[in-house]
């Protein structure tokens, strides 16, 4: 009779019980053991009802002592585990009411990269929630601390998460990134040749956008021609956020004659009078983002026009505008935004 096959790498326990088990096995003194309970409790996590027993159960506050375990691995691990729990909703409520945050925030700095890789996976993660984000506002200065650190030595994911965590923040509350110097260091990270880390900047740009300190920024920071330029990126969602922190930056004078002296009126209505069978051609996600890219376009012509100058621009291209307003199959957002857009543009006092 053939043996049984025993993974060596993974802990030997019987399935019933397995998670009680094999958080009691986390607290032996043996770092392989430690290590071996970890990549089975791993494997566990990918079944829903596993990773329920696990937070229901209150096992995750007794990962606290392995997060500054001596070995890197076992953090690396821990972080790990965590971030399998935090792929559904009932474990990430149950991360952010646990003790954890302080600790694992503090494994920003580990000197393993996959622990740091794993941390910025969790994170990221929690800030796709309103009270996650809300509960790392606190956190985006550090973050913002690292963004200044890292540059081009992490690797690209990290940098991605990094931004993206950031952005989920600071769409919450922008005060934060911003009195930690955000529009300018995000502003460097525009011209990334990474088309990944340009959209999770340009995105972060936008949410400092919306506040009024926040536009100012974006004037004095000289980050206006950059982003004119990521109107023609080669990725839509770069496009549409470059141009949503166009369409909030223009309310303001300032942001209105820098606009208009980098000429971004031919360029915004360029990206507007895109045919409808192009767009047809599109799948719906990419629709979805070319929509959110002409409101936006639509949105900041109309700040425009409110110049002389921009009225003047965009009175010679209004048939442009009608069009984008009449159309019986053009989406509604659209057909508004194109509405205001005439109204404004043809306005007399």
């Amino acid at each position: 009779m053939a043996g049984t096959l025993i993974d060596p790498t993974r802990a030997p326990v019987a399935w019933l019980r397995a998670v009680p088990r094999l958080f009691e096995q986390l607290q032996q003194p043996d770092t392989g053991g430690r290590q071996r309970a970890l990549a089975s409790l791993c494997d566990l996590m990918h079944d829903p009802e596993r990773l329920y027993q696990t937070v229901s159960g209150g096992f995750l506050d007794q990962l606290k002592v392995l997060l500054t375990d001596k070995d890197p691995s076992v953090r690396a691990r821990t972080c790990e585990l965590l971030h399998l729990v935090t792929a559904h909703s009932a474990g990430r409520q149950a991360l952010l009411s646990s003790s954890l945050l302080p600790p694992l925030s503090q494994l920003l700095d580990d000197s393993s990269s996959s622990c740091r890789r794993n941390v910025h996976r969790v994170l990221n993660r929690l800030a796709l929630l309103p009270a996650g984000a809300d509960a790392l506002l606190t956190l985006v200065p550090k973050l913002m601390l690292k963004l200044r650190e890292e540059e081009e030595e992490e690797e690209e994911e990290v940098q991605v998460l990094l931004l993206s965590t950031i952005s989920c923040c600071s769409r919450l509350d922008a005060l934060p990134a911003l009195a930690s110097d955000g529009v300018s260091l995000l502003g460097h990270k525009l011209s990334h040749r990474s088309v990944n880390i340009r959209r999770e900047a340009a995105a972060a740009v936008m949410a400092l956008s919306v506040p009024e300190d926040g536009k100012r920024k974006v004037c004095e920071e000289a980050v206006l021609p950059v982003l004119v330029g990521l109107l023609q990126d080669e990725d839509l969602e770069v496009q549409a956020n470059a141009a949503g922190v166009i369409m909030y930056t223009v309310i303001i004078t300032t942001g209105k004659q820098q606009c208009l002296d980098l000429d971004v009126v031919p360029v915004l209505l360029d990206l507007v009078s895109m045919k409808k069978e192009e767009e047809a051609a599109e799948d719906m996600e990419k629709r979805r983002r070319r929509k959110a890219l002409i409101v936006y376009c639509l949105r900041a012509l109309t700040s425009l026009a409110e110049a002389p100058e921009g009225r003047r621009l965009l009175l010679e291209q209004l048939p442009l505008l009608v069009r984008r307003s009449e159309a019986a199959e053009e989406d509604r957002d659209i057909r508004r935004a194109a509405q205001t857009a005439i109204r404004v543009v043809t306005w007399t006092p």
